[in-house]
């Protein structure tokens, strides 16, 4: 079982809850919505690749009850002010609400909230009863790469629906999410992260086709030396949705996707390179400009090594497994071209780490942290190395992480749920 989240994290959600409602601690449920690690299938979800993925011990907290009407109210441990809004209020994609005059949040937290309501009314969920709640991100992991967006959004459509005694399947919610950050927030991903946190097992990689939402959990058997997940941070943050790199890369991939369908007389297709069969790349390639060649190397190169990874998975080689981490991190360096600087410092360190198996960026590389699979036993003197390593070579982004924990030691975690 999952080591998180403790006794002591869920009584004092519970407590914060009952203090704003004046109701008993006995009547709070809590959402937990891990975050998530994607060791395989970087930057392909958007295009219908595979991928693979898996949570961590850490993640959002949602301490909620209903609230008897249609008011919402909301709290968060990370961030100032109070969300407040109504569940009969028609919502609007954010762009759109502006446009039209409306008044903005004046909480930017609560943002997904109002998108968790956009996504159930655009999918006609009857939704007649609000919450009141207190929401608490794992210290300083927000803006780091490991989907806390994703997180907070799953976590509020949880709440919503569980207070409205709706019964909503996880495949269900990942389109639900999605709709929140494609269809509210004008954000172009794919679905890697929602189907993480709601998919995911203990103990299981979670393998997901994005093209036909297709996923199994693959055992690993029971392993010789037991692993830890590193988080190494970069002390770089910038939200997604202002950094034009990531949606300038999806539109890379479908411009690639075209060239390469028309080459083979099959335009009609949606320009997505999952609608490439890897033959016609093969054959057609050279007919791809420098950029465009790139990208769709990456996408095929690494469904590859997803497959060849759930095999290394399966069998137990984190070795093997360890090493096709590492090719991805690689290719999405110098293919998909993603990752600033002091990331690309920070995934060559740990590269150098005592008792790593692989390495790679975590979330679309443009800010945040690099994940890597590390020895158990090794896993202390590998955060250490790291740090001290990472201080040398940046030091004016490793002294933004003062105060807080440059390299944190994770394990596996379960999927979303409501307690």
């Amino acid at each position: 079982m999952s080591s998180w989240p403790t006794d002591s994290e869920l009584i004092a959600i519970k407590e914060a809850v009952a203090k704003m409602s004046g109701r008993d601690t006995e009547e709070v449920r809590v959402v937990v919505a891990p975050y998530r690690i994607c060791p395989l299938g970087a930057h392909i979800d958007h295009q219908g690749g595979a991928v693979s993925a898996m949570t961590i011990n850490k993640g959002i907290l949602l301490g909620f009850v209903p609230s008897g009407g249609t008011e919402v109210q909301l709290r968060s441990a990370q961030f100032d002010g109070e969300v407040c809004f109504r569940v009969d209020e028609i919502q609007h994609p954010i762009g759109l609400a502006n446009k039209n005059g409306a008044p903005k949040e004046t909480s930017i937290w609560g943002t997904y909230a109002r998108g968790a309501l956009y996504a159930l009314q655009t999918s006609k969920k009857n939704i007649k009863q609000g919450v009141v709640g207190y929401i608490s991100g794992s210290d300083g992991l927000d803006s780091s790469g490991l989907s806390s967006s994703a997180a907070v959004g799953v976590a509020y459509l949880l709440a919503l629906e569980n207070a409205n005694e709706l019964t909503v399947s996880p495949t269900e919610n990942i389109e639900l999410d999605r709709l929140i950050e494609n269809g509210y927030l004008g954000l172009r991903n794919g679905i890697l992260d929602q189907s993480a946190i709601l998919l995911s097992s203990y103990g299981c990689l979670t393998y997901m086709d994005c093209k036909t939402m297709d996923h199994k959990l693959v055992q690993a058997p029971e392993l010789e030396k037991p692993f830890r997940i590193l988080l190494a941070f970069s002390g770089l943050k910038q939200a997604l949705t202002t950094n034009p790199g990531y949606n300038l890369r999806v539109a890379e991939c479908q411009e690639a996707a075209k060239v390469l369908l028309t080459a083979y007389g099959n335009s009609e297709l949606e320009p997505t390179l999952c609608n490439v069969e890897h033959e016609v790349y093969e054959a057609h390639k050279h007919e791809l400009e420098t950029v465009l060649a790139r990208r769709a190397e990456h996408y095929f190169s690494e469904n590859m090594r997803v497959t060849k990874g759930l095999e290394a998975w399966a069998s137990g080689n984190l070795e093997e497994f360890g090493k096709l981490i590492s090719a991805s991190g690689l290719s999405s360096i110098e293919n998909y071209e993603c990752g600033a600087e002091p990331l690309i410092q920070l995934y060559k360190i740990l590269l150098k780490a005592p008792g790593v198996y692989g390495a790679r960026f975590s979330g679309a590389g443009f800010r945040g942290c690099c994940v890597a699979f590390v020895d158990a036993e090794k896993a202390e003197e590998a955060a250490s190395y790291v740090k001290n390593e990472y201080e040398k070579a940046q030091p004016e982004f490793a002294k933004k992480l003062s105060g807080g924990t440059p390299v944190l030691i994770c394990e596996a975690g379960d999927s979303a749920r409501v307690l």
